[in-house]
């Protein structure tokens, strides 16, 4: 899949932002502060309906204006389609493919993108929930429709956690609660099919990660990643920093390799019951796939607290060129747009050129660099240059962006 057009309005600092895009490599160069990640950011809300820098959609509409619109002219297949979404400052968002309304949570089965940026060393340096929101956003990707089930689950956690501090406010800890076992059976139902996922995606993920670490680094240091979940007697979300520490009532910590979706409903609601005490005590649901995480280990030690900043870097890199080597391979999309936000300047000069390889069988890799001679040479064939939110064509001066090809709505 190839972006061949991007168009923004009042995204970011661009008022109105026209991008041609090229097969193959293209470059958007600018100082830092002028746009550049914005530009790749919106292409990666397309994909995955959620920013690398921010939690909310708020901030990616312009100051002082109600909404944002990202639309991209796609190409896969032999086959063209106009995608767009509206963020909205109040109200849901909208979305349409080719003028048509879609919900907003479909558009991950029309475009396919993974973005590296120097944010995503929080993924294996940070809180369990960046990493769980990185296999998440993967799952989705690959399988459009566990959008729903994720939400779903959210709604669920909600309801079962409202119910919980309600039984602890009105003193209702030691009685029975028929409430509370509907929203269990939900729980377990919704909770279980994303634990199976997660555990398999992370399966998977594992003999690309190896590749794509060795592609990067020339070097094999055994990068492994293994499920902790909470429903075998693990607390990722406790006030420890390391994996695994047990939750009260619960039992060994494993790595949950079970496919088995009956095992894996039962281990949940084993652990449910184990725990129904102290979530009564606490208003809170302790076991589930919201408290799970992934341990990420490089020569048998876990990648946060050992690691160095280099291989930390690396080992997120590495992360995010396997997910896109698991897209290219299963998705009905072909190759996922491949974007590096502002990773060069981190790389050294042999780690540039290793990286520039290990990306230059895909169908189209988005660059953004504040200095041209950081990136190589096979990175350049197209170079948009860009200046305080306005893009410049390199043999032409800085022009205003053209109108809308129709209006806002």
């Amino acid at each position: 899949m190839i972006v061949t057009h991007l168009s923004l309005a009042d995204y970011r600092n661009y008022a109105a932002a026209e991008v041609p895009m090229a097969p193959g490599a293209n470059l958007f160069i600018g100082r830092n502060g002028q746009g550049k990640t914005n530009l790749v950011e919106s292409l990666g809300y397309l994909s995955t309906l959620g920013s690398h820098r921010v939690s909310t959609d708020q901030a990616l509409i312009r100051a002082g204006q109600e909404s944002a619109i990202i639309r991209a002219r796609l190409h896969h297949a032999g086959r063209d389609l106009l995608a767009e979404v509206q963020i909205n400052r109040h109200g849901p968002n909208r979305a349409q493919v080719n003028r048509g309304q879609i919900r907003p949570r479909e558009l991950p089965r029309y475009f396919s993108s993974v973005l590296f940026a120097p944010e995503d060393l929080g993924i294996v340096r940070g809180d369990p929930s960046g990493r769980r929101r990185f296999i998440d956003e993967l799952l989705v990707q690959r399988a459009p429709r566990l959008a729903g089930i994720l939400g779903d689950y959210e709604r669920t956690l909600r309801q079962r956690n409202s119910l919980l501090k309600s039984a602890r406010a009105s003193g209702l800890r030691d009685r029975s609660l028929p409430t509370l076992d509907i929203w269990d059976d939900k729980l377990v139902a919704l909770g279980s099919e994303i634990i199976d996922e997660r555990v398999r995606l992370i399966g998977a993920l594992a003999t690309p990660l190896q590749d794509a670490y060795a592609s990067v680094v020339g070097d094999d240091h055994r990068p492994a990643l293994t499920p902790v979940l909470s429903i075998d007697g693990s607390d990722a979300e406790g006030d420890t920093d390391q994996p695994g520490a047990p939750v009260a009532g619960g039992g060994p910590v494993a790595s949950g390799s079970s496919d088995d979706a009956a095992g894996t409903a039962a281990r949940f609601r084993a652990a449910l019951d184990a725990v129904k005490r102290n979530e009564l005590d606490r208003g809170l649901t302790l076991v589930g796939p919201h408290r799970d995480d992934v341990l990420f280990e490089l020569n048998g030690l876990p990648v946060k607290g050992y690691a160095s900043h280099g291989e930390s870097w690396s080992f997120a890199l590495a992360l995010k060129l396997a997910s896109a080597e698991l897209l290219r391979r299963d998705s009905a999309l072909g190759d996922p747009v491949l974007i590096l936000d502002d990773v060069f300047a981190e790389l050294d000069q042999h780690r540039r050129a290793r990286l520039a390889a290990a990306v230059a069988g895909y169908e189209q890799v988005l660059v953004t660099a504040a200095v041209e001679a950081d990136v190589p040479a096979e990175l350049v064939a197209h170079t948009v240059r860009i200046d305080a939110g306005r893009v410049i064509d390199e043999s032409s001066p800085v022009q205003d962006a053209p109108a809308w090809e129709q209006a806002r709505g």
